[in-house]
């Protein structure tokens, strides 16, 4: 029995890490590129598309949804950047834990974190495709029906496959597997870009603002708030997908945190402008005949129809991002995870033509891309959160364990406020979990049964710290 405590427990030193550690990817990021991976990740899918689920829960009130899954992941990113700053390795909260609470913790969190990436990249897939149609019926183009939606996901039925939601899914699998610089290319043009779009919205729509509109300002009260903000949490996942470069990142000790407060801080104003904006000019009662376009369909209400086009293609160009930052951060946990021998060493070969985790690109592109094109959306979205804010919560408490464990180790950047924005970390995380829908819940369990069986048949045999 103690031999297996022994191993359960069995920890990767944080010094080797920091002293002996040796990369096969090329170092191409700095703190633009990481900050540029971070708005790609984080403004997508919770502008565009979960604004108008958020405005009929929470009414005018989603403002204060969205400062509070903000605070969350606010208090969690701190927590992130001490790490981000001592561990130059892939991996994100899978490594730190592996670090601080010992391998079982680590992979349950890395085998979490799989989850969330790969049903992140579908679930965005999902919403990507539903405005390239609306692009295409601007133009008098219609894909048949058969081929616009998964399989239940329409009233009206007759739908069989998501053409758009695949073939968008091994478009981006294609970028990431040749290269990071070419990633990181393609990446920081279309953030510019959609940036540039979200603040065209709010210089337009402002003048429509109707402060009428905001009152009640709490239609369904706080808790409506509170399960709008556990939903829209999914807008902000993205900035831990940037913790997952460091071994791609120049001086990841001073860059990674850099990159990871600055981008949550711009998208968190971005996102409370905006929403204010939209409930101000929409009744948030009018809101459900547009559920998948919120923001272009308040131009239209508003009378300014070409501008939201170019919103449409904003949000194309937005949802492509957070795609390619969440494939690209699952490859690379899953790279570090099979470099530990707990996941097949065929995820973590490196192609010598293009220095990229190719196979385990493509593997997790192909799934990613088959669940986006025959699963529905709101099947998908709600287990990315759960698997999210446990590694959240995870991470946070990693902080304090180390901090008690091993107080010298040199850090770059520290923490603040150490043991409250932990514990803060933590309350919110748990808080907007308990606010999920049960059937998440069941799933999730699923999933971690399934893992627990992997780590105990496969994993457990096969770490490297078990050989040593």
């Amino acid at each position: 029995m103690s031999k297996l405590k022994n191993a359960l427990l069995r920890k990767k030193s944080i010094v080797d890490m920091q002293n002996n550690h040796q990369s096969s990817l090329r170092k191409e990021l700095k703190t633009f590129d990481l900050t540029m991976l971070g708005i790609g990740a984080i403004i997508g899918t919770g502008i565009f598309v979960l604004t108008g689920t958020g405005a009929l829960t929470a009414g005018p009130g989603l403002i204060i949804s969205f400062i509070i899954a903000a605070l969350a992941c606010g208090f969690a990113a701190l927590c992130y950047a001490e790490f981000a700053s001592m561990v130059p390795a892939s991996g994100s909260a899978y490594t730190y834990s592996y670090a601080t609470l010992g391998e079982l913790v680590a992979f349950i969190i890395g085998w979490d974190l799989l989850l969330e990436y790969l049903l992140a990249v579908s679930t965005v897939s999902v919403g990507w495709s539903g405005y390239f149609q609306s692009l295409l019926a601007g133009f008098g183009i219609h894909l048949p029906h058969a081929l616009t939606a998964a399989p239940g996901a329409t009233p009206e039925g007759g739908t069989y496959f998501n053409l758009p939601a695949f073939i968008i899914v091994i478009l981006v699998t294609t970028l990431i597997s040749i290269g990071v610089r070419e990633t990181k290319r393609v990446n920081n043009i279309m953030v510019v870009v959609k940036v540039a779009v979200v603040l065209l919205f709010i210089v337009v729509a402002i003048f429509y603002v109707k402060p009428s509109n905001w009152t009640p300002f709490l239609p369904f009260g706080f808790s409506g708030v509170f399960t709008a903000a556990a939903t829209v949490f999914f807008a902000f996942i993205g900035f831990d997908a940037i913790a997952s470069s460091a071994e791609e990142t120049v001086n990841p000790s001073k860059t990674l945190p850099k990159g990871i407060l600055i981008s949550l801080g711009i998208c968190t104003v971005l996102y409370v402008v905006v929403t204010g904006i939209m409930t101000g000019v929409v009744p948030y009662k009018n809101f459900a005949p547009y559920i998948d376009h919120p923001v272009s369909a308040v131009l239209k209400i508003a009378g300014q129809n070409w501008i939201s086009g170019i919103i449409d293609v904003g949000a194309i160009l937005g949802m492509t991002t957070v795609m390619i930052v969440m494939l690209y951060g699952q490859t690379r946990i899953t790279f570090a995870m099979s470099r530990d021998g707990l996941v097949p060493p065929i995820f973590s070969k490196v192609s010598k033509k293009y220095n990229t985790p190719f196979i385990a690109t493509w593997v997790f592109g192909l799934i990613a891309a088959i669940l986006g094109s025959l699963i529905p959306l709101d099947e998908l979205a709600e287990l990315v959160n759960i698997g999210t804010l446990s590694a959240f919560v995870l991470v946070s408490f990693s902080i304090l364990v180390l901090r008690k464990t091993q107080p010298d180790l040199p850090r770059a950047f520290r923490t603040p406020l150490v043991p409250l924005v932990p514990i803060l970390a933590i309350g919110f995380c748990l808080f907007l979990i308990i606010n999920l829908n049960p059937l998440t819940w069941e799933r999730f369990a699923i999933w971690l049964v399934v893992g627990l069986a992997l780590y105990f048949l496969y994993s457990r045999k096969h770490s490297k710290l078990n050989e040593k």
